[in-house]
């Protein structure tokens, strides 16, 4: 059965604290009527630093589309391999052992994809087969471990890595100056992430079952504006309270898999803001400490988009606190608005627990 192993995670050496963007934010926009609730609303995230691919100047000067789509290529390039060779080695597997490469970011379009330059550059075989992900935003974290776990249930002898690659900061507008952008401008963080989902073997996170769910007519509540000047980012003051609906989204996945989502030993969720950790512990009935890996990745790094959930999972193998058959969630949420959930048991050794209350037929019915 397919296993989530260690990820690997890097994220870029620019730095800005929350009271270095708090002041810029009020040098930038001192003549705003909304300023002080800008201001509110970015202290609240809990945000306490970010990492940026380009110094914050660099990132403030905006020299237009094709100049931050060469910066985002020459720095994926540059970024991506290292991360892409821990994640190889927290797997115990070599390049020529993969035999499909998910690649998610939507901070940046190149074509063909990076997955083209990384078979050919660091020892992938011609025959890897290629899936890149761009238009799930921060639920793609979430959608390529369940289509890993697809592609490895399909071909259980299978080993695919993923590979999130998330520039927010190249996305930056300074002309866009509702509320909710400039509070985006506070919120998204830069970062890499690197994962291997093997088919056979490894420790890590067991992948039983997944579900995807898209919250009906709520597709312009995360959105791109596309534009000469690049990517627009639009936010409807709706998202926070999403949790809501999607909620019972989450228990019904794990009642398909006989399991009580509020009776979980782990949850890997998406940080897109306190308010999504803070609804989902009380509309799960289950303790606030619960999300301290999500809550830990949105304070360090701010939201890295679809690396959110795999940098949280690195932090729950840094803590070890996850033993041996261990029962777990984890789920990204993004633009449709949609999730994507995914379930499964703590293993040390990538074999198929034994469980004496359910039948082994129906254990294999419910993957």
């Amino acid at each position: 059965m397919a296993v989530l192993c260690r990820p690997a995670v890097a994220v870029p050496e620019n730095i800005i604290t929350l009271e270095e963007t708090l002041e810029l934010a009020s040098q930038l926009h001192r003549d705003h009527p909304q300023l002080p609730l800008a201001l509110r609303l970015i202290e609240n995230t809990g945000v306490r630093k970010r990492h940026l691919v380009q110094p914050i100047e660099e990132v403030l000067r905006h020299p237009g589309l094709e100049t931050r789509s060469a910066v985002y290529q020459e720095q994926s390039r540059a970024r991506v391999p290292e991360v892409v060779r821990r994640a190889l080695a927290n797997a115990e597997l070599g390049p020529e052992q993969i035999d499909l490469i998910v690649y998610v970011s939507c901070t940046g379009f190149t074509m063909p994809s990076l997955t083209a330059w990384l078979i050919n550059t660091m020892g992938f075989r011609p025959g890897t087969r290629q899936l890149p992900i761009a238009q799930l935003g921060c639920a793609a974290g979430g959608a390529a471990i369940n289509r890993a776990h697809d592609y490895c249930t399909a071909y259980p002898d299978a080993n695919v890595l993923l590979v999130t690659c998330e520039f927010c900061s190249l996305c930056y507008q300074p002309t866009d100056l509702d509320v909710g952008s400039l509070l985006s401008n506070g919120l998204f963080g830069d970062g890499i992430a690197a994962v291997v989902v093997r088919g056979r073997g490894g420790t890590g996170f067991r992948l039983e079952h997944n579900g995807s769910y898209l919250i009906p007519g709520t597709e312009e509540w995360i959105s791109y504006a596309v534009r000469p000047t690049g990517f627009h980012f639009q936010l409807d003051r709706r998202v926070p309270g999403t949790m809501e609906p999607l909620a019972p989204v989450l228990r019904s996945v794990a009642e398909e898999h006989h399991w009580n989502v509020s009776k979980l030993d782990f949850y890997i969720v998406h940080a897109g803001g306190p308010r999504i950790l803070d609804d989902l512990s009380r509309f799960l009935d289950v303790p606030p400490d619960a999300f301290r890996f999500s809550r830990a990745t949105l304070t360090e790094y701010g939201n890295i988009a679809s690396a959110v959930v795999l940098d949280a999972l690195g932090r729950m193998f840094d803590e070890g606190s996850a033993l041996e058959s261990h029962r777990g969630l984890l789920a990204g949420f993004g633009p449709g608005i949609t999730a994507e959930i995914c379930l499964g048991t703590w293993t040390s050794d990538g074999e198929e627990p034994t469980d004496p209350g359910r039948p082994a037929a129906l254990s294999a019915a419910v993957r």
